[in-house]
């Protein structure tokens, strides 16, 4: 039987449509994250670095002691710095936002928003707010209606969303925390509908390389962040809203036409790689579309099982680390090391493209282990998830410690994050060895809960940075993200339990039973009676030849 498989695969004929789907979902996860990260680097632009120092010469002007020039023990040198980024603003082109808010005679804040620490922590945050209470229902959705529509019309609502930013930002500021807030819950929906697809779709054995799809958000971020960087230094900040929108829209065109919910639906699928999936899935997934309207969710089942909260408590500590480390890095740069908004584009990109290359490398040595057979499925993902938790939290704490050394800082990062992609074969996979009929599901009951760091890490950032942008202040940011990260990693490694869950399974239909049951009976009542109905005359007719005996 291992040699049909293989011999299936070989009678494939051009581009397969899992090699299709996987370059969508890479693509798909790209926009998604630059919706995420686009304001982190905007927001280095947005706001007024004079603000502080003309609202209260009290105040501690935004710059820190790794400044290389070390500009903050001269006065003339700050005047000089800021008024350098007030001359490169004037040089830039005019947005479209600005011109129609000059034609239309609208004041605005001219030479950048008046926000602190907190402020600029709530926009930031607002996306993560209610980001977590689309995790589920993203899931469920896709359940229902099919990963297509979820995934694509999330991003492209969520693209949308942005090309408006620009404007909402020069009108009113708690509106514009308000459209981050929606455009966080639009992107929601999308994570856990696609682990959906994955379990339709692809054979357990290249679930880890197939995940690696979901690291096209971080090649997105590599990408994104140096470009990002280039587009606010020849143009304005508000050009990267306005880029998201172009690539979004670009993309959803393609998913619309290249992607399908199973291999029965796709139209241009080879037969044998249809076959073949069908074949290597078997009954573990759910193919009959009555049957998948009308199966109920085993919630108790799933909400009682210790493989979803052992998952839950790993994510809590990847999306920790992640977000933290994602959110934070251009301001870190920028503030802490006094890098030029480019620069601090591509030092916040590298990592971030280390980390693809990283889960490439370790999704390969993964499947390679349990194709060859060297390794159990579980002790895969928790081997993936010593270098994803607790190796990451390891170099987080040299980050932390790395103080004005910026080639420690640029290391120190770039290692963790990329220790990062090792996820794609550790804790995701996991939720999709554990139930591949559930698994868009229980990556939204852990991304819940898990999610809620979004905006809580930026909260905490404010908290330490208020009026007080120096090493230290970051060195407990780091180490706080370290710890989480170490004890979530050694949880996962000691109690998850990696098999497939009995509850994967759905119950016999329900509906039809009672039906069924019902004929049956009537059946039987009709043939007891016609069975008693035939005894009653067979025995009249021996009482009556009994009685012609006797008159005879």
């Amino acid at each position: 039987m291992g040699a049909t498989p293989k011999l299936v695969e070989e009678k494939t004929d051009g581009i397969k449509a899992r090699t299709v789907l996987w370059y969508m979902t890479f693509f798909g996860f790209a926009v998604n994250y630059i919706i995420r990260i686009n304001a982190n680097i905007a927001i280095v632009d947005m706001i007024d670095l004079n603000y502080k120092k003309n609202h209260n010469d009290n105040q501690t002007v935004i710059v820190s002691e790794c400044f290389i020039n070390d500009i903050t023990n001269s006065t003339d040198s700050d005047d000089k710095s800021l008024a350098t980024v007030e001359n490169d603003r004037s040089r830039r082109y005019t947005s479209i936002e600005r011109r129609l808010l000059d034609y239309f005679e609208i004041e605005y804040e001219r030479d950048g928003f008046k926000w602190d620490e907190h402020k600029q922590a709530m926009f930031l945050g607002s996306f993560y707010w209610l980001h977590w209470a689309s995790q589920i229902p993203g899931g469920i959705l896709a359940t229902k209606y099919g990963t297509k529509f979820v995934f694509g019309y999330a991003n492209y609502i969520s693209c949308v969303l942005c090309f408006i930013t620009p404007l909402i930002s020069y009108l009113d500021y708690r509106l514009l925390v308000f459209v981050r807030l929606v455009s966080g819950i639009f992107t929601g929906f999308a994570w856990p509908a696609m682990h959906h697809l994955v379990g339709l779709w692809i054979p357990g054995n290249e679930r880890s390389r197939f995940v690696t799809a979901y690291l096209g958000s971080s090649i997105g971020t590599a990408i994104a962040y140096p470009i990002f960087g280039y587009i606010i230094k020849i143009s304005s900040w508000e050009w990267v809203f306005h880029a998201c929108f172009v690539v979004g829209t670009i993309w959803f065109i393609l998913w619309q036409y290249n992607v399908y919910d199973s291999p029965e639906e796709h139209p241009r699928i080879h037969p044998s790689e249809k076959g073949y999936i069908l074949q290597v899935l078997g009954s573990s997934v759910i193919r009959d579309e009555d049957q998948k309207k009308e199966r109920e969710i085993p919630w108790i089942a799933i909400l009682s099982s210790r493989s979803t909260w052992i998952a839950t408590v790993a994510q809590i500590g990847g999306i920790w680390g992640l977000f933290t480390l994602l959110t934070q890095s251009p301001t870190y740069f920028r503030l802490i090391h006094g890098w030029s908004i480019e620069m601090v584009g591509v030092l916040s990109g590298i990592p971030h493209l280390l980390r693809t290359g990283f889960s490439f490398l370790f999704s390969m040595f993964g499947d390679y282990l349990l194709t060859h057979n060297k390794m159990s499925r579980d002790r895969v993902r928790k081997f993936a998830t010593l270098f994803h938790l607790i190796l990451n939290g390891v170099f987080c704490f040299g980050l932390a410690y790395s103080g004005c050394n910026i080639i420690m800082a640029v290391t120190f990062l770039s290692i963790s994050l990329a220790l990062h992609g090792a996820v794609s074969s550790g804790v995701l996979a996991g939720m999709i060895d554990n139930s591949p009929n559930y698994s868009g599901i229980i990556l939204g009951i852990t991304s819940t809960i898990a999610i809620c760091s979004g905006f809580v890490s930026p909260m905490i950032v404010g908290y330490f940075t208020f009026e007080n942008q120096t090493t230290k202040a970051w060195q407990h940011i780091f180490e706080l993200t370290a710890i989480v990260m170490i004890i979530s990693g050694i949880i996962y490694i000691l109690f998850n339990d990696g098999s497939t869950q009995p509850w994967n399974k759905p119950k016999p239909n329900k509906v039809e039973a009672p039906d069924i049951s019902l004929n049956l009976r009537k059946q039987l009542l009709s043939l007891s009676y016609e069975t008693a109905r035939r005894a009653s005359v067979d025995q009249n007719t021996d009482e009556s030849k009994c009685e012609n005996e006797r008159e005879k």
